[in-house]
């Protein structure tokens, strides 16, 4: 266990494009929370609660009144109650029902890492959209997935590495391209992040080394997920992959951006407090863009939307799969 703590700690720091940065920015808290959680009333008592933490081998319980949130109470909070003799007391006495932390089941675990890390808490209720109880996340369930995941992502380089034609060379004309296009909804974070899932498995399939699928990865991520909090319906992402050159397109009609070089400055954001809430709109999105991009493009006008094009040139040595990831 204190390997583990020890990993998180590494996932919480740093920058880097490595594979378990990628996936921590990939994988969202639904797919990695535990949905079969036991949970309390707050009219329980404390005795109650006691024999449901000893029967099943917990440390701490969602505390739910008429199927919202109302509070989480801990083992520290058991103790307490036993050091006070009042364990025929109910459990809203000693539960702690204001500034909770929680997680949203369609963010990033990034988010919820960070979460962790700033506040050394062991456990976060997870709510859906509209703020209901649907699981429970620790860190324990973040390291499971993520090793999880990289078995899934080594099993793949393998498959791929089995596969000696590749795209970028088995293709020879004047004029070789591979266009791919993606429609991106408002407010859609449960699809958040399809596009570039899909662009940068379409570019590991067809030869693109790693690294390279990465960077697009990542930076057509920040793309799409501006484009689902920040426009009025949406928009499109398009992708023309060419054998030295990947440029990617976020297009949209409305409502534009009022001032373009303050929004690439870092921590700028017009995200609501709901948007916020849920994990997004830290206003870094342009931020990363930039550090992943050869060349980034904005253009912007006040009720007619933006185009955001980003360039990605593939060397000859990653067009020839040439060197290391």
């Amino acid at each position: 266990m204190k390997n583990r703590f020890a990993l998180l700690s590494l996932l919480g720091g740093g920058g880097g494009l490595g594979k378990v940065q990628e996936l921590i920015r990939e994988i969202r808290v639904g797919r990695v929370m535990t949905t079969s959680l036991f949970t309390v009333a707050p009219d329980a008592l404390m005795s109650e609660l006691k024999e449901l933490m000893r029967g099943h081998h917990i440390s701490g319980v969602p505390v739910v009144e008429n199927g919202a949130l109302a509070g989480i109470v801990s083992i520290e909070d058991l103790i307490h109650a036993l050091e006070a003799a009042k364990l025929d007391s109910p459990v809203c006495d000693f539960m702690t029902s204001s500034n909770l932390i929680v997680a949203r089941a369609t963010e990033p675990i990034m988010e919820a890492v960070r979460r962790f890390e700033a506040t050394k808490i062991g456990r976060m209720p997870v709510l859906d959209t509209q703020g209901k109880l649907v699981g429970i996340l620790t860190r324990g369930d973040i390291i499971e997935a993520l090793l999880t995941a990289l078995q899934e992502v080594y099993g793949e380089a393998e498959r791929i590495q089995d596969h000696p034609d590749y795209f970028f060379e088995a293709l020879e004309s004047d004029s070789t391209s591979l266009v791919l296009r993606y429609n991106v909804k408002h407010l859609d974070f449960a699809r958040g992040g399809d596009a570039s899932a899909k662009i940068k498995q379409a570019l590991l399939r067809i030869g693109a080394l790693p690294v390279l699928a990465r960077r697009v990865a990542i930076a057509t991520y920040e793309a799409e997920i501006n484009l689902i909090i920040h426009t009025d319906n949406g928009g499109t992402i398009t992708a023309d992959i060419k054998p030295y050159e990947i440029s990617v397109l976020a297009e949209d009609r409305g409502p534009g951006i009022e001032d373009v070089e303050l929004a690439r400055q870092p921590g700028f954001s017009t995200a609501t407090s709901e948007v916020r809430e849920m994990g997004f709109g830290a206003g870094m999105g342009l931020v990363n863009i930039d550090r992943c991009t050869d060349d980034m493009s904005i253009w912007s006008a006040l009720g007619i939307g933006t185009r955001l094009q980003m360039i990605f040139r593939v060397s000859p040595e990653e067009a020839k799969r040439n060197g290391n990831d």
